[in-house]
Order: C-alpha cells, then sequence, then structure tokens
C-alpha cells in the first residue's frame, strides 16, 4: 500500500504551504486546475501533497489520504461491501488518474489508480 495523494483543505493555502515547506523541506507549486486549485509538492517518495481551499461552502477542512490502488472499480465495491459509503464514484481526474472517495464512519477515505 502506497499514499499517492495527501490533500489538505483548508481557508488560508499559502500559511499552510509556508509550514509545509519550512518543517518538511517540501516545495510547492502554482495552482493546478485538475485537482481543485491545489498547490502540490512532490515528496522524496513521490506521493504527492496538495493543499487546496474548500471548493464549496459546505466544505469543511480536512486532510484526506489517498491510496493507490490497482483496480479503482474493484476497491470501490470492496470498500462498500466493508459497510463504507461512497461519497464520490471512480472520478477521472485530467491525466492524473482516477480517484473515488469512501467515507466509513466518520473517517473519509480516497482511493487513486493511475
Amino acid at each position: 500500500m502506497r499514499v499517492h495523494y495527501l490533500e489538505i483543505v483548508c481557508r488560508d493555502v499559502a500559511a499552510q504551504c509556508a509550514a509545509l515547506e519550512q518543517v518538511h523541506g517540501l516545495t510547492f507549486g502554482p495552482p493546478v486546475a485538475d485537482l481543485g486549485q491545489a498547490r502540490v509538492a512532490e515528496a522524496p517518495d513521490g506521493s504527492r501533497i496538495g493543499v487546496r481551499a474548500p471548493l464549496a461552502e459546505h466544505e469543511q477542512p480536512i486532510v484526506r489520504t489517498y491510496l493507490e490502488v490497482d483496480d479503482i472499480a474493484k476497491a470501490v465495491k470492496e470498500a462498500e461491501s466493508a459497510g463504507a459509503v461512497i461519497a464520490y464514484p471512480p472520478t477521472q481526474q485530467g491525466d492524473t488518474g482516477t480517484w473515488a472517495i469512501y467515507i466509513l464512519g466518520d473517517v473519509q477515505m480516497g482511493l487513486w489508480q493511475r
């Protein structure tokens, strides 16, 4: 299992990026339209960290981890059979791959297939 993308949704993107750069030595690029205008940095292991503002009034700040999967349709079905609610079904995201989000209890998890 590998973390593909760590998504941080917050109200002060610049402050979060500056802290992550200072604490972890990351370098964030300009906003990426395909990722909700997230500013993205690549970690030494190849995983990505994206920081963006909420996309809607109802979206609350959150840190969401997207785990890589080989077959996202299968992973979504397995999450459902484990009792999860699918918040977002598999969705193609530009050239970055296909993602989905499920909720189990009060935890949101992301899945990502390259």
